[in-house]
């Protein structure tokens, strides 16, 4: 088990209703963390409903949902962000 600081940005931690969590997880991957967290709640299932529409970082640096999870401390979620 590994505990992790979630952080929810935007329109994400708006429909979850928190800006940030400790969540203890056994998961492998972001996506599975994801999924874990999906289940907890429908507020969580609509926040990752679209996989698509959100970006994630690990430590400060952008990843995939595939990433690994192992010696991760950090995991944000957030909506893309644009230039301007």
């Amino acid at each position: 088990m590994t505990t992790l600081d979630v952080l929810y940005f935007a329109w994400v931690r708006e429909r979850i209703g928190l800006p940030r969590e400790r969540v203890t997880t056994a998961a492998p991957t972001v996506a599975a963390l994801v999924d874990e967290l999906s289940a907890r709640e429908p507020r969580y299932a609509a926040a990752f409903a679209d996989r698509r529409a959100l970006r994630v970082a690990l430590d400060q640096d952008l990843a995939d949902f595939d990433a690994p999870l192992a010696g991760v401390r950090e995991v944000a979620f957030f909506p893309p962000m644009t230039g301007g």
